[in-house]
């Protein structure tokens, strides 16, 4: 009797954490479609997405191992649920050649988070990545965290080379085409409100240009949105450590689940603000940048609206963009109009920042 009732205890532990585990799940995937402002806790489920994945995947060997048919279908129906946010991080396809992708009639679009040049002064970084934009036969390059001045040297002029047309948005905002430039607009965010009486002053911006490419004008959105705060917290940890400063566990969780809360909200803000440009523009969009994000989130969802995710779309393998080892993540992203089609889509593995450029080749 004495096993028997261990079985039947172990039996409903399972049990209960397969359905506990099931309803966090689709909490996670319907969180992306919450505002966060006041609702912070059903949107950072879809954080732990993959986590969820990976349990419900064990649950269901778990059940088959024990026979216990009944109870497969609990891990298994949120596995199946999860198949279009898989589709998100992973594509199980191949690229296509260059020779076919050069054969194909379209434009190449670059988005890239530069970090600044690494506020180097020699330029040899900017350089760099001007030859490397310029393998990769790129047309349009949208930049995050530009540098304009490397020591006494301007990049503009080594870019303006091989791209003739530029526009500088806001702070540390620029897109460079091969195509003419016809109108440009920043987009400044301002002061996002994150609580009711509470706001904060962001340094982050978005900007477009309207680009005749042969005679069609299609606008280009490149957009940096807030960041999550999780490195400067823990610089920050790490610097009272040094001093000789203690800094309880507690505190330092505190402290990074309240700033990524924070970034959360703003950056709900700012993809509104975004989706409305796309709203009420007249031509095709392409949208694209650091958006500091994972798919499937609240911003993510947001600045999608009715764009096509290029990835989800041409792109293969898994997809990552934020390079430092430890947080493999997609955050940078380019989406396009409905109207267009993609051909290919991928990054490179370039280590002159703490982002991956993103390329995609368009059909317009």
């Amino acid at each position: 009797m004495g096993k028997l009732a261990v079985y039947r205890y172990f039996a409903l532990m399972f049990l209960i954490i397969s359905i506990i585990v099931m309803v966090f799940t689709f909490a996670g995937l319907f969180g992306g479609d919450v505002d966060p402002v006041g609702n912070t806790a059903m949107a950072m489920l879809v954080y732990i997405l993959p986590v969820l994945i990976v349990l419900n995947v064990l649950l269901t060997i778990y059940w088959l191992i024990r026979r216990r048919w009944k109870y497969i279908a609990i891990p298994i129906v949120p596995i199946i649920c999860c198949i279009p946010y898989m589709g998100t991080l992973f594509q199980l396809r191949s690229q296509p050649s260059e020779a076919d992708v050069d054969a194909q009639n379209g434009i190449k679009i670059a988005t890239y988070n530069v970090l600044s040049f690494g506020r180097e002064t020699s330029g040899f970084k900017a350089e760099d990545i001007l030859a490397e934009m310029k393998r990769q036969k790129v047309d349009i390059f949208c930049i995050q965290e530009y540098e304009d001045v490397s020591g006494d040297k301007k990049n503009s002029n080594k870019y303006k080379e091989y791209f003739p047309y530029m526009v500088m948005g806001q702070k540390d905002m620029v897109i460079y085409s091969r195509y003419p430039i016809k109108e440009s607009k920043n987009l400044s965010f301002g002061d996002m409100e994150i609580a009711e009486g509470l706001t904060k002053t962001t340094n982050n911006s978005a900007m477009w240009a309207n680009i005749d490419v042969k005679g069609k004008v299609i606008k280009v959105i490149n957009a940096h949105l807030e960041t999550t705060g999780f490195n400067r917290t823990l610089h920050q940890a790490g610097k009272m450590i040094k001093q000789g400063r203690k800094m309880e566990n507690n505190r330092l969780v505190e402290a990074i689940y309240g700033n990524y809360t924070h970034g959360m909200t703003i950056r709900a803000g700012q993809a509104r603000l975004v989706a409305n440009e796309v709203a009420m523009s007249d031509v095709p969009c392409i949208v694209c940048g650091d958006f500091n994000d994972v798919p499937y989130s609240y911003t993510y969802n947001t600045m999608l609206g009715n764009l096509v995710d290029g990835f989800k779309e041409c792109g293969s393998g898994f997809m990552y963009t934020f390079r430092e080892p430890k947080k493999p993540f997609r955050i940078d992203y380019i989406f396009h109009d409905e109207s267009m089609e993609g051909i290919t889509y991928y990054t490179k593995e370039i280590t002159y920042s703490d982002h991956l450029p993103v390329f995609m080749k368009i059909a317009l």
